[in-house]
């Protein structure tokens, strides 16, 4: 039985960003959103009102953004610098640097530490709270690009160019035997490279959806990988009589049920249930693609940056956006499983 399309996309934010939106977040504690682009500005919303808080200038476009609270934030892009926003008086300083653009940031909140991931195939830990110049508290050296980045509660995990995976125990990490924290080094097994990663709601294994329209669902236990890992095709439409393949440039998880979105270079949104292996519902097609997503804390809303990721090259294409999509309870919920006859 196909699943219905929902035509009902969110209300758009006012004063979305001028340039490609390269991520989307909420805070884990308001309903506040933020979101990095490539016009060189880091954006700060109210989702509840749709209407924009503040904007912090950068000099080069911007990769990634995170929230350490309500009121400070980070951004970093490619300048490789790593800056932190005060949001109420808007200053911000560079808590450090990179030799090379900045992909990826995630805060560990419990160890108040800053992870950040870049393409000069180098991992970082910072704590924003020792002085400049004394603040970078680990350096570790990885096999290729960041591609992307994404922190449970216990695990790290780096996807970088050439398809490594690598999953880095965050204690170990940010405490000070980085040397010893990489607990698996994998090869992806999706065949084309990485686009996006995320960690699964419960800590037990990752997500990780290629530029080839595929998702595949991993484990960190080895034997509950063999048991029950697996990869689907996602974000793929007939053109013309042709099968046309896009990128899956977002994964975000629901943090209630674990059931988790995917959004694609197709400019539509699927939410699936992983643990039983189905599509619970479909999205109408935003205007272009589907770049960054993200649930906030609470599960009832869906940040969605409709942002054109030049899947097709140089062309025209539709003004960025950025949508606030109310979650019905119905299209994130796991289906009960039938009892066996």
């Amino acid at each position: 039985m196909a699943v219905p399309a929902a035509a009902y996309l969110g209300d758009p934010v006012e004063s979305p960003p001028s340039d490609g939106i390269s991520r989307v977040v909420f805070s884990r504690t308001s309903d506040l959103l933020l979101a990095s682009s490539w016009d060189k500005n880091l954006h700060l919303y109210d989702a509840g009102t749709r209407l924009p808080r503040a904007s912090f200038p950068h000099h080069a476009p911007l990769l990634d953004c995170c929230f350490e609270s309500d009121g400070t934030v980070y951004a970093a892009g490619l300048d490789g610098q790593v800056k932190r926003y005060d949001t109420q008086t808007t200053n911000s300083a560079v808590l450090g640097t990179h030799s090379a653009a900045v992909q990826s940031l995630a805060f560990i909140p419990e160890k108040g530490v800053l992870l950040s991931g870049s393409w000069d195939q180098g991992l970082k830990a910072w704590d924003p709270r020792a002085p400049p110049g004394q603040n970078c508290t680990a350096v570790v050296s990885l096999p290729g690009k960041v591609y992307g980045m994404s922190a449970g509660a216990e695990r790290l995990v780096v996807a970088t160019s050439a398809r490594h995976v690598l999953i880095y125990d965050i204690r170990k990490l940010v405490g000070g035997a980085a040397g010893e924290a990489l607990e698996q080094h994998r090869e992806s097994s999706l065949k084309y490279q990485t686009r996006s990663v995320a960690v699964y709601t419960d800590g037990r294994g990752y997500a990780v959806g290629s530029v080839e329209g595929r998702v595949a669902m991993e484990f960190f236990d080895a034997a509950d990988a063999q048991a029950n890992k697996y990869a689907f095709k996602c974000h793929r439409r007939n053109e013309g009589g042709k099968d046309v393949v896009y990128p899956v440039h977002s994964i975000a998880f629901h943090s209630g049920y674990g059931t988790f979105a995917t959004g694609g270079g197709d400019g539509v949104i699927c939410i699936w249930d992983g643990e039983n292996k189905k599509r619970l519902s479909q999205t109408a097609r935003y205007p272009t693609s589907v770049a960054s997503m993200c649930f906030s804390r609470t599960g009832d809303m869906l940040a969605v940056a409709s942002s054109y990721a030049y899947e097709q090259g140089e062309r025209d294409h539709p003004a960025d956006a950025i949508y606030i999509r109310a979650v019905q309870d119905l299209e994130v919920r796991p289906k009960a499983r039938k009892a066996a006859a």
